[in-house]
This record gives structure tokens, sequence and C-alpha cells, in this order.
């Protein structure tokens, strides 16, 4: 009988985790390195491939100080225990001194990240991919752009993942004088113009990371089906056209597509730690009440458990979240619903902070609307509190809350665009459908509107609300989670290898 191929090796290459499953040895309890959802999406999936049994590996940068205190001494003293009990090593760290004593993932300045990123790809280039020999790289965003050229001219299928639009963008140079030998893969790099030799190109043509990950990869992905034809339709100003054109081009030879990210495993009201009363599906009703009561007197708003409560999950940026829309219409939302003791919610950092605490000053309002920084453990208890998540963006690349707010029970009020559109439908209860309020139009009028729609939901009768809600929650449980997402990156890695992912177990 002819031996079975061996189950294809996968190397994820992030710059973010937020954790590694428990049986990828001691060290994985010791990594958490994140900056923003890409940490959350590259934990959860490395952890769902690893339990489902696939050869899994994972390179990241050292970040010593930011994994542990002593992670120094811990490698020193551990390492090798570590790998006598694993069959093999699956964790591969980037070891240069300029990771080592980092306080974060990313500097707040451009040219250290871009350092780092040409060391962290130096070292999977020269170091992780040889001594791991992969059936297929998965990279993600600009910082690990360069590795697809790499990878297409020694043959080995790589994806790339796109979860934020940003680039950077440097000369051949300046990246062989980091120790990366270019020179063999320059043909697969994109390029601002087109050099005609390599010398041409050397010197005096940068470099485009994001184009560079989009143009060699023989996948791409964005974060959400939708806003990858949005970008590749331009419906968006911030993508660069010739990012858009190399989309296009992935996307006309089937070679590009959308998988959507799930909440954390942690978001789930019956066993979220942060929430003064967990609750299910089955008592939602009074969880969410006895929740309300807590963050009402926390923060010193009415307290009234019959109040609509909307609460605002993202940074406070009009760039991208809209935050301006709610700011024109706050006094007037407020006035309308008065007798109602319609409360807001801010968890949520960023520079249009202060607008908001002066129009709340301005109107006295403090008992009504409340402003607070980020906090993790408030964030939880306001979706376990809330009725509504407000999330008018201008765009969104997948967006989360939306996600985790029907899990919770609590409603979307959302521009339709983007991550939402892909997950947030408007709610008919004549035919039980939908779980959430949808404006099409992005200016503030769209968003009252959708607010209206929200506040004539909160005024159906108990027992059809009640119904409606569980059955979003439900759904929404089943919709958004990493095994649906894992499901899908799984699919797509058999299409590029062609062959199943997974050997059957015997």
């Amino acid at each position: 009988m002819a031996k079975s191929p061996r189950n294809p090796r996968i190397l994820i290459v992030t710059p973010e985790v937020t954790y590694l499953p428990h049986g990828m040895g001691d060290i994985a309890n010791s990594l958490c390195a994140k900056a923003g959802g890409l940490a959350d999406v590259s934990a959860a999936l490395i952890s769902a491939l690893f339990d489902q049994g696939g050869d899994v590996h994972v390179a990241l940068p050292d970040y010593r100080t930011i994994f542990n205190g002593n992670f120094g001494s811990f490698l020193k003293k551990e390492l090798k225990t570590i790998k006598s009990r694993m069959p093999e090593e699956r964790i591969h760290l980037a070891q240069d001194r300029i990771f080592f004593y980092l306080d974060n993932v990313y500097s707040s300045y451009e040219v250290e990240n871009t350092k780092m990123a040409l060391i962290f790809q130096r070292e999977v280039i020269n170091n992780i991919v040889p001594k791991v020999i992969p059936d297929l790289i998965h990279c993600n965003d600009w910082m690990t752009g360069l590795i697809p050229a790499m990878a297409r001219e020694l043959g080995i299928p790589c994806l790339f993942s796109i979860h934020n639009i940003h680039t950077v963008k440097k000369t051949l140079a300046d990246i062989e004088d980091n120790g990366i030998d270019a020179k063999s893969f320059w043909e697969q790099l994109f390029f601002e113009h087109i050099p005609h030799t390599y010398e041409e190109a050397r010197h005096s043509i940068p470099v485009d990371f994001l184009g560079s990950g989009i143009f060699a990869a023989h996948y791409v992905n964005t974060v959400s089906p939708n806003f990858l034809m949005e970008m590749i339709e331009g419906r968006h100003d911030f993508v660069d056209e010739p990012i858009r054109r190399e989309l296009a081009n992935k996307w006309n030879a089937g070679c590009a597509v959308g998988i959507l990210n799930a909440p954390e495993l942690s978001f789930a009201p019956d066993n979220d730690e942060a929430l003064t009363c967990t609750y299910s599906i089955n008592d939602h009703v009074s969880g969410k009440q006895e929740n309300k009561r807590f963050l009402q007197k926390y923060l010193g708003l009415i307290q009234d458990v019959r109040a609509p409560v909307f609460f605002w999950p993202s940074r406070l940026d009009t760039i991208q979240k809209g935050c301006q829309l709610l700011a024109e219409i706050l006094y007037d939302l407020i006035s309308c619903y008065w007798e109602r003791n319609l409360e807001i919610v801010f968890v949520a950092g960023g520079d249009f902070q202060k607008h908001f605490k002066e129009i709340v000053s301005r109107f006295n309002l403090n008992n009504r609307v409340a402003i607070c920084d980020f906090d993790e453990q408030l964030a939880r208890q306001a979706f376990g509190a809330s009725d509504f998540v407000l999330m008018p963006s201008r765009f969104e690349p997948c967006g989360l809350p939306q996600m985790i707010g029907p899990i919770y029970g609590t409603l979307p009020v959302a521009h339709d665009t983007g991550g939402i559109h892909d997950t947030i439908t408007d709610i008919d209860v004549t035919r039980n459908t939908g779980n959430g309020f949808l404006f099409k139009h992005f200016d503030s009028n769209g968003l009252f509107w959708a607010i209206n729609q929200a506040m004539q939901f909160y005024d159906l009768s108990p027992n059809i609300k009640e119904q409606q809600i569980k059955r979003i929650m439900a759904q929404s449980t089943a919709t958004f989670n990493h095994s649906v997402t894992a499901a899908k990156y799984i699919d797509l890695y058999e299409r590029m290898l062609q062959r199943p992912f997974i050997n059957p177990r015997v």
C-alpha cells in the first residue's frame, strides 16, 4: 500500500499574536504581542489549525520584554526541555536586539517600524524558512510583504492576508543593506515604476511592500468579502491606484477572496468574567437588566433599566469611525428621547473625545452621556448592559464590535459598508430575519434615521423583542466564531495545495 503524503506544513508569518495553543510547548504560554486585531486573528487561526491536527508553524519577532520580563533567561533554561517534549519546534522567533527590549509591538516612528519589518523578514527568509521547509507560507500585512516574492521564486505557494491598507517603500539597496538578498527575487517585487534591470532598480525605484505582497503572492485575501470589492471598484480614495489595480488583477485571475475575522472566544455572555451578571440566550432579559443597573450606577447615569442604552465601542476617529456624525446629532438625539432617558456610553479614546465632552458639559448631559477612555473590562460590561452598539464607520475592512454585539444581545446600528455589510442585515420581524439596523448614506441624517429604527424595535412588545434577540444571539454565536473562519482558511489552503490540508486519521 502506498504511503499517504504527509500533512502539509503551514508556516504562518505574523508580527502579532495574542496567544498560542498550550500544545505547542511551554514557551507558548509566555507569548503575547498585540497591537490590534491582527494579533487575535493570528492566534485564533493558529490555534484552530493546531487543534485540528495541522502541521502548523508560526514565525514572529522575539519580543522578549513584551512576552515576559524574564523571557531571555526563560529561553536559556527551558529551550532544551521544550525541544525534547515536542517532535519538532513549532514556534520560530526572529531574534535580533531590535525586538528584545520593545515595550510595544510598533513604534510611533515609521522609520523604526520599517527597520523592524526588514529585520523580521530577513530572519524569516534567511533562517526560518530554510529550517521549516514549509509547503505553504501565510503572510500578514505590509510587514511581511517581501516574503511572497521569495516564496514565488522558490516555488512555495504563498497566501498574503491584508488586514490594514498601509504600506512603506524602500529601495533594493535599503533592503539589501538590512541583510536580505533581494537580488535573488527582485523580479517578483512590485516597484513604483517598472525597472528594466536590477541595477536600475537597486538605487532609484522604490519597492512597495504591500504591493509586493499582493503582486507576488499566489493568493490574496482581505478580512471581508465586501471590502475587497469596494477596493477593487475604487470606492475608497485612501487605496492607491497601483494597489487597487493589483487587487483587481488577482480577483480577475480567481486568486483573491474575502474571509471574515471573528471575535475572540472569550466574548461570550454566559462566561464573560467582566460582566456583573453572566447570562445565556434563555435568560438574557434579566441578565442584561442586571448589567445595565450596574453600568448606570458605576457611570453616574440615570438609573432606569427601561432606558435604552447605546454603546460606542470604537476609537473616536473622524477619518474611519464616523464619530463626527454622532456629534452633529447628539443633543437633538438626547432631546428627542428625553422622556425615555436615552443614554449613550463611550468607552473609547481619541482626540475627538474632547468634542463630546464639550457638548455634554454645554448641555448638562452628564447623567445621560458617559465618556470613558478605553478599558477592556468596562467595554465588555457595556456590551452586556447596552441595548445597541453604534458603528457609523465611513469604511470598515472587517469590524468586530458589530459581531460581538449580537452575541451579547446588543444590536448594531451601523453604516452599510465593508465587513459590516457582510455581517449585518436589517431586522424584519415579520420574516424573522436580520440582526441590526443599517443606513446607506454616510451622513448624520442617515445615522439618526437608523437610531430611530432601533428605537421602534425597542418599543415592540417584550415577547416579540425577546424572541428576536434570542434568535439573533443564537445565530451570531454559531456564525461569528473562529471555527467558521479557520474552515475558510483551510479550504483556501487546500485550493492552493490541491490536496487535503489534514490527512484523515485512521
